[in-house]
């Protein structure tokens, strides 16, 4: 739930930065005071930024190896049921279940599946397709894409006051601080 400010509902408040230490040891001070729902916008990938902010293992892992895996399993069936039971046929006294013949398509049905349920599973975990957000409402956000970083502490963390975190935000000496209307 976002907290209300003057009316109208408040996404958050964002910071801006202008380096790439100055956006991590910001992560780091506010996961350290004890902020846990944030994140970090920036115009290209930060090694230990997720780290800095707490982000989890992601579970798109797990929907590959499931998917893949059941790829395969379903691969393997296909292949068995069509040579053993739809359409049984003896080629030169082979048996009817060659399992080094199935082993090609069973390997890629697995990295098929594999592939959409990364694709199918990325889509669906970020909520994407998401053509607005409310960070877009932040001061100066488009410089995102170019050359700043932006840190916003979300609305429904535990701790978010807006008092309280604006004077924690400026301690952090941003370039700019704004609130993100919802």
């Amino acid at each position: 739930m976002h907290k209300v400010t003057q009316g109208s509902t408040l996404f958050g408040m964002a910071a801006e930065f202008d380096s790439v230490q100055d956006i991590l040891w910001a992560a780091k001070e506010a996961r350290a005071a004890g902020f846990t729902r944030m994140d970090a916008y920036t115009p290209f990938p930060i090694h230990g930024l997720d780290d800095a902010i707490g982000f989890r293992d992601s579970r798109v892992k797990w929907i590959i190896f499931f998917s893949g895996l059941f790829g395969g399993c379903f691969g393997l069936w296909l292949q068995w049921w069509v040579s053993t039971q739809a359409y049984p046929v003896n080629v030169g006294g082979k048996p009817f279940f060659s399992w080094p013949a199935f082993v090609p398509v069973t390997f890629e049905c697995t990295i098929l599946l594999a592939s959409f349920g990364a694709f199918f599973g990325m889509l669906a975990l970020n909520g994407l397709p998401k053509p607005y957000h409310p960070i877009f409402n932040a001061k100066n956000f488009e410089l995102a894409s170019q050359n700043r970083f932006f840190l916003c502490i979300e609305g429904d963390d535990p701790k978010f006051d807006v008092s309280e975190t604006r004077s924690f935000l400026e301690s952090l000496e941003p370039l700019t601080i704004s609130e993100v209307e919802a």
